[in-house]
């Protein structure tokens, strides 16, 4: 696979964007005029800048207004197009983009357009340069695809070939497989980019929200699919244009765009028979079983206090690590690691961020397998010393900076707890009722949620729920949720967008993004606060004001209500079932724990989040100023 990225589609200096790209493992690049023109130095230094980073100039882009003129303006713009070619042909650029016109004064006519285009194709040639056709979805005239095609078809000329973008076909809802029959010689080059889904303007959608394949709504795997079809092996290109992109870092925008085509393109050769174009074989997406461990990094006082915390949820101290300070607490299939380590990841860990979670273990199909495709897309490998006859567990660093170790049943992996912890008689543990991991909550801001989002979707066998603005009375949190058909994983993300709020709050305290809150699942949430109460707990306090409005809104039994409002239980309910749910008070800068019992209930609460949230800050206005 060939791939490229437009230099329009990232932050930085024409440097900056080039080192990025080349970082990232681009093939190539499209040079978006502004970025050349803003550069203070010739055609050919770009060029030699380019070649010297390892990359070839995929495209030059764009020229505007071009077909259908007419005159003295069409004469004007073979003139332009003259000096186009003087620069491309320093530069070392043979591709120029031409899209479809949007001057009031265009004349239109699919004749008239591919005579013009036949003659730029002949001026091409002779300097060994050849121009591809792109049709705008606001184009005054040829907004669709299929005209484009139809004009490079008539115009009838070797050095004059299409550009097909999937955004401009996809926001028209333009059938992909109309693609499926042009000659794949004649498609010049494929840009690629994804969207959210909203009702905008075209033009004004296109310039600020598009971004990488899989992080947006459009059908871009089926798009792709249809080039796929035609035999196309060319190169496959991004053209982003995204308001958070260009003020974010270059080199993880540009690690994105890799990464998305990658995921892009292994789900089309395993969809697409026949496809022609290169991909890397992979394993396909990991099926996770469940999340295997949390582990979290402390001093010793810390950890001390953490213990108490847990043996107050009904944790016992389960085993003790063979060589080094980590103690495992378990409940049900709950494994929650403590690390006091003076070295290594953890305590780096620490030393960054405080009392947190530094490790998530995820229970997968297959451990290596897990490792072999995050490596393939993108990810950095973990890895630290371990003692004699201990595992060597396969690791990833999570974005984040955080790390991911995988276990399977396939191997010794399987006997982790036998192997490499020793076993302690601790019968001072009350067990509360809970039985696993329901979901992990992981809070960054929001600039970076795409990033989040493509990660877990590339590696794992999950996709994404809609995304919810959860209300903070210091502004808005935009949360969305990462899962599995099975409900063995699930991640919400919780992106801030200012540290005023409770989650901005905790990434500024927390210095960076991590898991600001773990949910316990329990088959009775009446019985499993009735006995976190005898081990000392304490829940957050739900404003009786939230109990009064819920008894009209879901016409609860009042025997039901009374029991949730003596315990500060929340509920809510969807078309399939209900979910009660319950809080802790907040530890250190805004952790905190929730349990929950679902009945066929697919969401989270997202609903009682503002009751939640409002309860918490108010926990928290004697300790720090932020707005209740």
């Amino acid at each position: 696979m060939r791939s490229s990225i437009a230099t329009v589609s990232i932050s930085g200096t024409l440097v900056e964007k080039l080192h990025a790209i080349a970082a990232a493992g681009f093939d190539g690049v499209e040079i978006f005029e502004n970025d050349f023109l803003a550069f203070d130095g010739s055609p050919h230094e770009v060029g030699r800048m380019v070649r010297d980073a390892g990359l070839a100039i995929t495209l030059f882009q764009p020229f505007r207004d071009f077909e259908g003129m007419p005159e003295p303006q069409r004469s004007r713009t073979f003139d332009r197009a003259e000096r186009k070619f003087d620069v491309m042909q320093e530069l070392g650029a043979d591709l120029m983009l031409v899209c479809s016109n949007v001057s009031p004064l265009a004349l239109g006519g699919i004749d008239r357009a591919a005579e013009d285009f036949h003659e730029l194709g002949e001026r091409a040639a002779k300097r060994g340069l050849r121009v591809g056709y792109e049709a705008l979805a606001w184009g005054r005239h040829i907004s669709d695809h299929r005209d484009a095609w139809e004009i490079v078809r008539r115009a009838n000329h070797p050095n004059v070939g299409l550009i097909l973008d999937s955004f401009h076909t996809l926001a028209r809802r333009i059938d992909v497989n109309s693609i499926r029959a042009i000659p794949k010689d004649k498609i010049f080059i494929v840009q690629l980019a994804d969207a959210p889904l909203i009702n905008m303007d075209l033009l004004h959608w296109s310039r600020h929200y598009r971004n990488m394949p899989g992080q947006g709504d459009l059908p871009v795997q089926d798009f792709m699919r249809a080039v796929a079809a035609t035999g196309y092996d060319g190169v496959l290109s991004l053209e982003i244009f995204n308001d958070q992109f260009r003020g974010g870092s270059p080199k993880a925008v540009a690690v994105d765009g890799k990464r998305s085509l990658v995921y892009l393109m292994d789900r089309v050769r395993r969809e697409e028979p026949g496809t022609r174009i290169a991909v890397p074989s992979i394993p396909d997406r990991i099926r996770v079983e469940g999340v295997e461990f949390i582990e979290f990094t402390a001093n010793e006082q810390e950890a001390s206090d953490l213990s108490a915390l847990f043996r107050t949820f009904g944790f016992r101290k389960a085993a003790q690590h063979k060589s080094k300070d980590v103690t495992l607490w378990r409940q049900g299939s709950i494994n929650l690691l403590i690390n006091t380590e003076r070295e290594g990841f953890a305590h780096s860990a620490y030393l960054m961020h405080g009392t947190s979670v530094c490790d998530i273990g995820l229970r997968v199909e297959d451990a290596a397998a897990t490792a072999q495709r995050a490596r393939a897309l993108g990810a950095e490998p973990f890895e630290q010393s371990v003692g004699p006859g201990e595992l060597r567990i396969p690791a990833i660093r999570g974005v984040g900076g955080g790390v991911m170790h995988f276990i399977d049943g396939k191997s010794d992996l399987a006997h982790l707890w036998d192997i490499d912890f020793l076993p302690m008689d601790d019968q001072t543990g009350a067990d509360a009722g809970l039985i696993r991991i329901d979901h992990v909550a992981q809070t960054m801001n929001y600039e970076e949620m795409l990033t989040w989002v493509l990660f877990y979707t590339a590696i794992f066998a999950t996709h994404k729920t809609p995304m919810v603005d959860i209300v903070d009375p210091a502004g808005l949190v935009r949360s969305q949720v990462i899962e599995n058909t099975e409900g063995s994983l699930r991640l919400t993300l919780n992106g801030a967008e200012n540290r005023r709020t409770l989650a901005g709050h905790f990434i500024a305290e927390s210095f960076g993004s991590a898991v600001q809150h773990l949910a316990f699942e329990t088959q009775d949430i009446f019985a499993t606060v009735a006995a976190l109460r005898r081990n000392g707990f304490q829940a957050l306090p739900v404003s009786p004001n939230y109990y009064d409005d819920i008894e009209a809104r879901f016409g609860l039994a009042p025997e039901l209500l009374d029991r949730m409002r003596e315990m500060n239980i929340l509920y809510d309910r969807d078309a399939e079932g209900e979910y009660f749910q319950i809080y802790s008070p907040n530890h250190g800068e805004g952790f905190f724990f929730e349990i929950v019992q679902r009945h066929r209930y697919g969401g989270y609460g997202a609903a009682n989040a503002p009751v939640r949230i409002a309860a918490q800050k108010r926990a928290m206005q004697d300790k720090i100023a932020l707005p209740i």
